[in-house]
């Protein structure tokens, strides 16, 4: 989590950069084009600190109303950044896109003078574009250095579906879809210009909004899969049939399901058929060591549920739990 968490940190302060240089831009040029793109980096600086919030209220520790934890929590509130991403980003900038294509008006600023010196319109954007679009990239390659470190050998279509910390993809689909946002921005800016035709300001932003609301759906796929609750991956369960078959007193493991409380914390529960000569007292030692070397070979599984079953597969009183 600490690596996901530097993203997260990374994107915080790129995303602000970026809100201050369009706010700047803005302010100087009277455009409200840029001040819609400072209000939307504005919403993903905060979708930053809703990650973080998520993070820590999901290491809350169980109690009687959660018995297994608040690991979910991280799921929930990158379900809300989703939707903000697709709302206020996608939204807003789909808007905005309609309004200029229908009605382009005579483009974007016509200059402003800082300090003295006139800077044309075109010039203006380009130098907050740029400047945002180097914010950007320096978040990005933070989000994807973590990222590679989490996934591994993993391709990536693979570690995004069988990731279960949901941080370590949501930062860098955010940032890659700024990315492209940005780079559609300044083409748009930059054809408008050339071909003096305002539209294709509006069809920018049209596209930008495309773009935010395709990502957003992913990381609401994404989320929806993790709230609903995922069994651990066929490694890990191979792992545990393997050290549950490999005990002596274990004839068979008859069935086994996991699940995903959160991104660290996982359910067990494991119905096991024993040796026919042993009693309730050596079923019960079997079952904790078993669960002491589960937690050894797998310590996020937290919650250990183990059923010893006869031979004729009747659940024996020798079944166990903890956690």
């Amino acid at each position: 989590m600490a690596s996901s968490k530097r993203a997260i940190y990374a994107a915080i302060l790129g995303n602000f950069a970026i809100a201050v240089t369009k706010f700047l831009g803005a302010a100087v040029s009277g455009s409200s084009a840029m001040l819609t793109e400072g209000i939307h980096s504005l919403v993903d600086t905060g979708n930053g600190g809703l990650l973080l919030l998520g993070i820590r209220r999901s290491k809350r520790p169980p109690d009687d109303q959660h018995p297994y934890g608040y690991g979910k929590s991280l799921y929930f509130y990158t379900l809300l950044v989703a939707v903000l991403i697709f709302g206020l980003g996608g939204g807003i900038s789909l808007y905005e896109g309609i309004l200029h294509t229908l009605d382009p008006g005579h483009g974007g600023p016509t200059g402003a003078t800082v300090f003295g010196v006139t800077i044309s319109g075109l010039t203006l954007n380009t130098i907050v574009l740029v400047s945002a679009i180097i914010f950007e990239g320096f978040a990005f390659r933070t989000a994807w250095q973590e990222f590679n470190k989490a996934r591994g050998d993993e391709g990536l279509v693979e570690a995004i579906r069988s990731s279960k910390d949901p941080t370590t993809f949501t930062v860098l689909f955010e940032d890659s879809a700024a990315m492209a946002g940005l780079v559609v921005a300044l083409v748009g800016v930059h054809l408008t210009e050339a071909l003096h035709m305002p539209i294709i300001d509006g069809i920018a932003s049209i596209l930008i909004g495309l773009i935010l609301c395709a990502v957003a759906s992913l990381l609401v796929w994404e989320s929806k899969k993790l709230l609903l609750g995922e069994a651990a991956d066929p490694e890990l369960q191979d792992g545990i049939r393997r050290i549950a078959r490999d005990d002596g007193s274990v004839e068979s493991v008859l069935r086994m399901m996991t699940l995903h409380m959160g991104p660290n914390s996982l359910v067990l529960n494991m119905d096991l058929k024993f040796r026919a000569d042993l009693d309730a007292e050596k079923i019960t030692a079997t079952i904790n060591r078993l669960e002491h070397k589960i937690r050894e070979a797998h310590p996020d599984v937290q919650f250990i549920f183990i059923e010893a079953a006869s031979l004729t597969g009747h659940q024996s009183p020798a079944s166990s739990s903890s956690s």
